[in-house]
């Protein structure tokens, strides 16, 4: 499943009202009786929706979005033990279909089966799920509610008495596919980090009651996944200094039960774990040699024996080049306190599992041996991704953080990977390792440097005649907004400490809507990614017109941007040059941007081919 199809998966379709087509004609499409279906379920006519869905089903009795439809129709009638037989079906018929994983966990939950639920809500956010699990959260009556109650306070804070009433943080602990999305993605929502921000400080208070009844296993798993939520957005929410003082004395009295192996309640260690990570706690070690419950154990994995593992994994990269560069060493210190960027799901999860069942074939040049390297790897998900598409490649991968590196290499491994070579490098001193490329990546690492373009030339010179280069750069139009966060955050003093980019994110949000950009960047909602936003040691921000000029220095033919998220934007760039639009253009680009300056917000992204000899 590709990223195309990922967005289009669960989504409603036109809720336009046509008469229904004649069911029984074999010459009318399936495709075309798949959308009708989807109109009349999009306005609710059940009755036509389902009749079409038949239909299919005589023809094709394996079909996934008609047997997907009939499922959501059973959920809705409250018939959720036929919804998720009719889900079964789809899935039997497409397992890595991510809407059907969510719609049948939905219907699980609804029956009381836990386990069944959280298997199938992990398996849609494996597959692809997780870049929309903020929008399936925020459809929640249950989530609704409670973000209705700071709303309606805003910008005031809410009482913990007017959010949580009688009920307290249970509606939310029972909320599977939140807690199955709190442990496996980073929630980038001003509404959600606000609220869990809330509920963390509920379950601190609940903690510190040291209750002598036992901890209830709802509350437990979700104080858990909270925990590592937090643990993935490395602790960026805000919390007031009282809080702060209260989950100090909590963790000091961990600590301390811990050290006279006393009893330790799983809630107190889950909620420790929302504030600090364990690895860092001293003589957190111990915590391994205690039984526990299996969340607070999942707990434990990710937060101590995964570090642990990354400790390990330190010695056996190896060293390429020496960091001399003054900025390089400073940008190495910023990479080392906060890798970059912090992930979980791998998100080639669908295409491997189709490429290992032979749904896809690799292309002849995704099937050839080839020598990549990867100029900037960070913490591995990018070399990770290209390993997959090229099983075949030797690739090589450099970073100038070994935290970062560290990271990459377990996460290569958990995956089985065995064509993928990690070590330390600075691009600025790459030229001195006498080895050639067929194909060279740096995306989002060149703009970092003390000199771009000398690092660019760099890479050139180790890219083979007719090999491609893969780069992306920050854009000087689409960054303003970044360069006026910059501008405020240097004239407030604000440092780059974790302390400091917490209160700086709080007043962002205060001023939200001046700041919207901003709040709506998923790099904006995590301690690693906001510093690299926001508080970065070296940002360069280019122009189309110079990339066209070093394009033309150095020998190299452009040959695309990217594809856009947004498929508007070639619709306008066509518009906008009738008859002529040539999109290998940078010089109607150039124009192109001028008039739509937000056109490459993340970067630019493209591919260039170096000229053969």
């Amino acid at each position: 499943m590709n990223r195309k199809e990922r967005r289009a998966a669960g989504k409603q379709r036109d809720a336009s009202g046509k008469s229904a087509p004649a069911f029984g004609s074999a010459g009318i499409s399936i495709a075309d009786l798949a959308a009708e279906a989807s109109r009349f379920y999009g306005v609710r006519r059940f009755n036509e929706a389902q009749e079409i869905c038949r239909s299919i089903l005589a023809r094709e009795p394996a079909h996934v979005q008609s047997l997907n439809l009939l499922g959501l129709m059973a959920q809705a009638a409250g018939d959720h033990r036929a919804a998720v037989k009719t889900f079964a079906k789809a899935i039997a018929s497409d397992d890595l279909n991510a809407a059907c994983h969510y719609n049948a966990g939905n219907s699980y939950q609804a029956l009381g089966n836990r386990g069944k639920a959280t298997a199938h809500f992990s398996k849609a956010l494996a597959l692809g799920m997780d870049a929309k699990a903020v929008g399936f959260i925020l459809q929640s009556p249950t989530v609704t509610r409670y973000v209705a109650r700071i709303a309606g306070k805003w910008p005031l804070p809410v009482t913990s008495a007017d959010l949580f009433g009688g009920e307290g943080v249970a509606p939310l602990a029972s909320d599977l596919f939140l807690r199955c999305a709190m442990e496996a993605t980073t929630l980038a929502s001003m509404q959600l980090e606000v609220l869990l921000g809330h509920v963390r400080a509920e379950l601190l208070r609940l903690a510190g009651e040291q209750r002598s009844d036992g901890d209830d296993d709802d509350l437990v798993a979700f104080a858990c996944a909270l925990a590592r939520q937090c643990f993935i957005n490395e602790y960026v929410y805000g919390q007031a200094e009282a809080e702060s003082k209260q989950a100090g004395a909590l963790r000091d009295r961990l600590l301390h039960d811990l050290a006279s192996s006393a009893a330790i309640a799983p809630l107190t260690l889950a909620v420790v774990a929302a504030y600090f990570p364990l690895h860092a706690l001293p003589a957190a070690d111990a915590l391994l040699r205690r039984e526990w419950p299996p969340t607070v154990a999942g707990l434990l994995r990710v937060q101590l024996r995964e570090p642990h593992d990354e400790k390990a994994e330190r010695s056996a990269i190896a060293t390429l080049t020496p960091i001399r560069n003054d900025v390089s060493v400073e940008v190495m210190r910023q990479y080392e306190e906060n890798p970059y960027p912090r992930w979980t799901v791998n998100p080639l999860s669908a295409f491997v599992a189709d490429r290992a069942r032979g749904k896809t074939v690799a292309t002849a040049e995704q099937q050839a041996e080839r020598d990549i390297l990867i100029a900037g790897c960070g913490t591995g998900s990018h070399a990770i991704q290209i390993a997959q598409v090229y099983p075949n490649a030797r690739l090589l991968a450099v970073d100038i953080s070994m935290t970062s590196l560290a990271y990459a290499r377990r996460k290569t491994r958990e995956f089985g990977l065995r064509n993928v070579e990690y070590a330390q490098a600075d691009i600025l001193e790459l030229g001195s390792i006498d080895r050639t490329f067929d194909s060279i990546e740096s995306v989002g690492v060149l703009h970092h440097l003390a000199e771009p373009f000398a690092g660019w030339r760099v890479l050139v010179s180790l890219l083979r005649p007719g090999g491609t280069m893969r780069i992306g750069l920050y854009s000087e139009l689409a960054r303003r907004v970044i360069v006026e966060a910059r501008s405020r955050i240097a004239a407030r003093h604000y440092r780059a400490t974790a302390d400091d980019i917490r209160r700086c994110r709080q007043e962002i949000f205060r001023e939200a809507e001046q700041w919207r950009p901003l709040i709506g960047a998923k790099d904006f909602y995590s301690m690693s990614g906001c510093r690299d936003l926001l508080f970065n040691v070296m940002e360069h921000r280019l122009t189309i017109p110079e990339i066209a000029a070093f394009l033309n220095d150095h020998g190299l033919t452009f040959q695309g941007f990217e594809p856009f998220d947004d498929p508007a934007v070639l619709e306008k760039f066509r518009k906008q040059f009738p008859g002529t639009a040539d999109e290998t253009n940078l010089d109607q680009w150039h124009r192109f941007e001028v008039e739509h300056p937000e056109t490459f917000w993340d970067m630019y992204v493209f591919t260039a081919q170096k000229r053969a000899d």
